[in-house]
């Protein structure tokens, strides 16, 4: 590995076969999927998934989301009951993770459980994780591809940027289309908002009660090196204004006011008002309803 960077190659199929060869010398690699990037490890292999945690520096009390092909690769697993199984016909492939009773005899290394006896675990619809997917015929473990607590990357240069001389590949597909985390359900909660929201769910989102029971739970998280205030109208003296709708700002998350964009921009402009010479970060309200309530959720870790 590189003192300094991770190689970057172009999504194709010879990145995909150079990640295959380092996912089964049990290295991790980071690729894009319809989120955020991840930093796949083969979730089988305990020294693999101890990789994750150190590029990282991930709390071990943080479980990881496994990612799978297909529902019956999901099936082989984790235990569904009739609700979950709904859901996953529904939106599957896509930015859906379940939080499932694991399977005594699943083979999946127990610190991505973080010694919960649940799983949480989804199928990806993009065509870089689902390539890896197909070359390693393997469960991979995959958290976003930055320093744990730090700005989710949505790009291949935010990965490198985060986590230099820890990891000995990026494979780059331009930015992630979401823009923000999966949707992370538990029975008929909403633990983590994403892109599919309570109203596409038809459930409601748990309140939190302190407790780990999946990943992207911890109160501090996605968070800048710098401070963020929130529901901003204007700048002060200092900060890096990120504007939305009719406040503009040094940069916006959507001038139309487009829910669904802003959550796309949301880390990549989080990356470049960290990047600035600005003191402060200050963002503009992001309305409370569809992938807003997702947005919100996370600025406000980013925040605390």
């Amino acid at each position: 590995m590189s003192p300094t960077n991770p190689r970057t190659l172009p999504y194709g199929m010879a990145a995909i076969a150079e990640a295959a060869a380092l996912i089964r010398a049990g290295e991790c690699v980071a690729i894009p999927t319809e989120t955020v990037y991840g930093l796949a490890a083969d979730a089988t292999d305990s020294r693999a998934v101890a990789g994750i945690y150190a590029a990282k520096g991930r709390p071990s009390f943080n479980p990881l989301i496994v990612h799978v092909p297909s529902l019956a690769a999901a099936e082989r697993i984790a235990v569904f009951d009739d609700r979950a199984r709904d859901l996953a016909m529904r939106f599957w492939p896509g930015p859906l993770t379940l939080v499932l009773p694991v399977r005594p005899d699943a083979g999946i290394a127990s610190l991505v459980t973080a010694g919960l006896d649940t799983i949480a675990i989804r199928v990806p619809r993009h065509r870089a994780m689902q390539a890896l997917l197909a070359a390693t015929g393997k469960p991979l473990a995959a958290p976003s591809a930055n320093a744990s607590g730090g700005i989710s990357p949505t790009r291949a240069e935010h990965v490198v940027r985060s986590l230099a001389g820890r990891i000995p590949l990026v494979i780059d597909d331009g930015a992630t289309p979401a823009g923000v985390e999966s949707t992370i359900v538990m029975g008929e909660r909403i633990l983590r908002p994403g892109p599919l929201g309570a109203e596409d769910l038809g459930l409601a989102i748990a309140v939190p009660d302190g407790r780990i029971t999946a990943p992207g739970q911890l109160d501090s998280h996605y968070a800048p090196s710098k401070p963020v205030r929130l529901n901003a109208a204007e700048a002060k003296d200092g900060e890096y204004l990120i504007g939305f709708g009719a406040i503009a700002g040094a940069e916006t998350l959507s001038a139309g006011g487009d829910l669904t964009e802003a959550a796309a921009n949301l880390f990549d402009a989080l990356h470049r008002a960290d990047a600035s010479g600005a003191r402060a970060i200050a963002v503009a309200p992001i309305p409370e309803s569809g992938i807003g309530v997702a947005i919100n959720d996370r600025l406000r870790r980013a925040a605390h």
